[in-house]
Formats: structure tokens, sequence, C-alpha cells
């Protein structure tokens, strides 16, 4: 080996060396919550060094010259010997360099390195959080207050937002209790116990984007969500009839105590909020 082939293969094992350390770099400033425009910088440096260790090794280190390769005739004569020994003296820029080659997989590991931020970054799996909300069987429909919401307290046509017992402002518990109307609810099966004396409970998250559905027209009997108009018809079980939700707002199974308050019959007939791939498979 010559003295530029040597510091040929310096440099290389340099660049190789940048992006092993940067990548290790990388995923420790991540680890530790550090500035992302370090964290940019580390990662240029690492994809930088390997390009570059890998341009070198094949501009310097490697045979660029052309030629033509002459048929030779078949067996060990002194022609075909020649031409294995010149295949031979081709591969050795990269077969016979046994430290580059350890410089290239710890440089790979580096990289490796760097590309777990990505998988870290997905946080924990969701598991069954999807799938549940805080509404279990027997607790009350309370208010803000935590305190009980009863029937005579809602007008007929009257809108309140309720939760469970315990989990005021919950976010994915929050429901909308309506006094529709027993004579106006078009209800079919288990939906139809559901909804005592006319007072009927949906899920107040939109199934669309996720949106608070706050806006009641009583005289049509829908549900509005202010962020895209999609329109639910209460009477119908909360079907869309317009914008782009495309499923149900989910109903809350319900009964009327005899103090007159409403407790849960257990938790929403469906997910709440957008669907997500996999409803189907574990709802």
């Amino acid at each position: 080996m010559n003295r530029r082939e040597r510091r040929a293969e310096r440099l290389v094992l340099a660049c190789f060396a940048v992006t092993f350390l940067t990548g290790l770099g990388l995923l420790g400033v991540y680890t530790l919550g550090g500035d992302t425009q370090v964290q940019g910088v580390l990662l240029a440096l690492c994809l930088g060094g390997l390009g570059a260790g890998i341009v070198l090794w094949a501009q310097e280190l490697m045979s660029n010259e052309e030629r033509v390769e002459e048929r030779h005739p078949l067996g060990t004569g002194p022609e075909g010997s020649a031409a294995v020994a010149e295949a031979l003296t081709d591969e050795a820029g990269f077969s016979r360099r046994r430290v580059l080659q350890g410089g290239l997989v710890a440089a790979l590991g580096g990289l490796a390195a760097a590309l777990a931020i990505p998988v870290l970054s997905l946080g924990p799996a969701p598991g069954r959080s999807l799938f549940e909300t805080p509404w279990k069987k027997g607790l009350h429909l309370v208010g803000f207050d935590n305190q009980p919401v009863k029937a005579d307290a809602i007008p007929q046509d009257g809108v309140v937002t309720v939760f469970p017992e315990g989990f005021p402002g919950s976010a994915d518990g929050q429901t909308l209790l309506i006094h529709a109307g027993a004579d106006r609810l078009q209800l079919q099966g288990d939906a139809a116990t559901w909804a005592p004396n006319g007072f009927v409970a949906y899920s107040k998250v939109c199934t669309h984007a996720g949106c608070p559905v706050g806006l009641y027209r009583a005289a049509q009997g829908q549900l509005i969500c202010p962020c895209h108009q999609s329109t639910f018809d209460v009477m119908q079980g909360a079907v869309p009839v317009f914008g782009p939700a495309a499923r149900p707002l989910p109903q809350l199974p319900i009964q009327l105590e005899a103090d007159g308050t409403f407790t849960a019959l257990g938790d929403f007939s469906e997910p709440v909020g957008p669907s997500f791939w996999d409803m189907r498979l574990g709802g």
C-alpha cells in the first residue's frame, strides 16, 4: 500500500468514526431532551460522514480503470491464471481491507442508533385505551361540579353536558344528555331501552375530527359540530346526515333512578371520537 492509499484509508476511517460518534451522540442528546437544532446538526454529520467515507473509499481505494476484458480460454493455463489474478486484484479494494470493513460496520451501528430515535418517539402502545372511557356501570351522570344531574332540571329539548361520576371534565367521557321527548325518538332495539322517558345520551366527541359537538337544533332534532358542520340526527341514533363525519355519535346506555338522577348501564356502545384502523378488530 502506497502513501496515498494509506492517507485515503485514514480519511475513510475518520469519516466512519464521525458517523459512529455522532450517531451515539444524537441518541444521547435525544434521551436527555436536548435541543432539536443540536439533534439536526448531529444527524447531518452522521449521514454526511457515512456518505463521505463511502465516496472516498470508492474513489481512492477501488480501481476506476476502464478495461475491456478479452475472452480467455477456459482451463488453468497461463492465460486463465492471469485473468483470475487480475480479478482478485480488482476486488482487493474492498474484500482485503478488513480495517475499513470494521469501520463501516461501526458507522452503520452509529447510524442505527440515530435511526432508533423515531421508534423511541412513538411512545407507549395505546392498548385498549381507545376502546374505553371512564364510564362504568352504576356511575351517576354528573355536571362539572361532580353533582348528579336530575331529570326535572332539564326541560323539554334541553341539553346538558355530563360526565362520569368522579371524572368531571373528562375529555373522552364528556356526554350530551338530551331531553328529546319519548314521542320523537325513533330508536330501535337496545338503543330504545337506553333512552328512558325520552332522555338520550350521546358522546360529545365528534366522530370526524374529535371536536366537541355542542350545538343542538331542537326543531330538527339535530346536533351540529361547529368545526366542520357535521350534523347528526338525534332522533335516529345520532347518525350523520350532513358533513364529513362517517359514523354516528356513540350512545351511552343510561337508566333513570327513582330519585330522578341518571346512572350509566356501562360504557359507550362504540369507541368515541374519530375512527382508527383497528376499531372493528378491537371493539
